[in-house]
């Protein structure tokens, strides 16, 4: 007999495995988190072999009551894993047999571990991307409804970091809600990916009993079947797709992150956040730190990696399952814990924000925003754009010069930009805002309007 007390495969084998070995072939301490799925699989596989006559329909009730009480005991921490349980599969089946003897030996019937893993993981994902998805959602309806609050609060808009134009704070949080329909999209992707069965495919060839792959699927809430039982067991596409959003994802968080950290900052002072989102130092007491920004505008990295890590790890793999495919366990979990953590700090964080009006309209007013105001203007006074375009750039130089601005251009000023006796139209922040009065623009009914069509699609969602 053999030595593999409670492994699945020890028939073919004298000896125990060398314990390096052992240690480096379990992934118990990465999977175990997936036991429910493995037991709701496994009992609707039982269920699907006694409706085919492969097994008696006594020892599917066996096998079902068994499962039940391995689950009871997981629930409540009392389940206690043995040597031998390499996997979270290895150790439900062989609680089983323990409570339910023959009957739980029966379970594996027309059943490879290749086709059980990759049905609990598309499971477990499908189960985390419904729960995300509301995540999302919450992120987005904090920015619509910071957005709503403050469709009349000016903020100077940015390109390279240097103040370009005023716009509505409204229009620039909606942006980052506009991110996070696409992130949603991609969410949406990510389950349709994981929405077919691949549960009946054997180890790669498909299984030498009868079996009704489409019950086991409708049972498990799945769309359909996959339709290749080689590329069922060895494809990782759908966790591909979750780690391909995610990575986006952390990418428009850390963007959002960063954005905060800069208005937060002494130097521009736009908002206030929440303490319960900030630390302190523990060398300078006066310091507030926008931690929670700090760690989403950092955690872009790790995502990437996650999807970088897993493409690597696929890459090449001959078909149709390899050991290599374990680890894909690592970059899924450590992804979907990773935004599990970031979209309710962020969510908080969004909603508690206290924003500046008062600094943000001053800094509106100041510099030179309305420069392109007063290009557009000459145009539709007759002015050919180019010729506009330097004009006011040097009326810029000019009044730049005297520390004055565009509003408070004198005589001379205007004559050296060669705008002599030009009457200037008003420069004002509000007027800016309100002259992109075009679908997408700043003006105020362009924004109620983008606030209602954000509205629309997150109902949708």
């Amino acid at each position: 007999m053999s030595d593999q007390p409670g492994r699945l495969w020890g028939g073919r084998f004298e000896g125990s495995p060398a314990e390096a070995f052992d240690a480096l072939n379990a992934s118990l301490p990465v999977d175990q988190r997936m036991w429910r799925e493995d037991i709701r699989g496994s009992r609707a596989h039982a269920r699907m072999l006694a409706a085919q006559g492969i097994i008696p329909v006594e020892d599917a009730q066996a096998i079902d009551a068994g499962l039940q009480q391995v689950a009871t005991e997981m629930e409540s921490g009392q389940f206690a894993f043995a040597p031998g349980d390499e996997d979270i599969h290895t150790a439900v089946e062989r609680r089983l047999t323990e409570i339910a003897g023959d009957a739980g030996r029966r379970l594996h019937t027309g059943r490879s571990r290749n086709d059980q893993v990759i049905t609990d993981t598309l499971l477990w994902l499908r189960g985390r991307c419904e729960e995300q998805a509301r995540s999302l959602t919450a992120l987005a309806q904090a920015l619509v409804d910071q957005a709503r609050s403050h469709v009349d609060t000016l903020v100077p808009g940015y390109t390279h970091l240097q103040r370009a134009q005023p716009v509505r704070l409204a229009h620039h949080l909606l942006a980052y809600a506009w991110m996070l329909h696409r992130d949603r999209r991609r969410l949406a992707f990510a389950m349709e990916s994981a929405g077919e069965s691949p549960l009946g495919s054997g180890a790669l060839a498909g299984s030498g009993f009868p079996v009704d792959r489409q019950m086991t699927a409708d049972e498990l809430g799945f769309a359909g079947i996959t339709p290749n039982s080689m590329d069922s067991v060895g494809s990782r596409d759908a966790l591909a797709d979750y780690l391909a959003f995610a990575a986006q994802l952390g990418v428009h968080l850390s963007r959002l992150g960063a954005e905060f950290v800069w208005w937060s900052s002494e130097e521009a002072g736009f908002v206030v956040l929440d303490d319960a989102y900030a630390s302190g130092s523990s060398m300078l007491p006066q310091k507030k730190n926008p931690d929670a920004a700090e760690l989403a505008r950092g955690k872009a990295a790790r995502l990437a990696a996650d999807l970088s890590g897993l493409l690597g790890l696929t890459a090449g793999l001959p078909l149709a399952y390899n050991k290599d495919l374990q680890d894909d366990k690592h970059f899924l979990f450590d992804a979907a814990d990773t935004i599990d953590l970031l979209l309710p700090a962020l969510t908080g964080m969004v909603a508690t924000a206290t924003f500046r009006e008062d600094v943000m309209a001053a800094a509106a007013e100041q510099g030179f925003l309305s420069a392109t105001d007063l290009a557009d203007y000459l145009v539709r006074e007759g002015w050919p754009f180019r010729r506009a375009h330097e004009a006011v750039g040097a009326l810029v130089r000019a009044c730049a010069a005297r520390g004055v601005a565009l509003g408070d251009a004198s005589a001379a000023d205007l004559a050296a930009a060669g705008l002599d006796g030009l009457e200037l139209p008003e420069l004002t922040a509000l007027a800016s805002v309100e002259a992109k009065d075009v679908p997408g623009g700043t003006a105020r009914a362009q924004v109620l309007a983008q606030i209602d069509a954000i509205e629309q699609r997150m109902a949708a969602w």
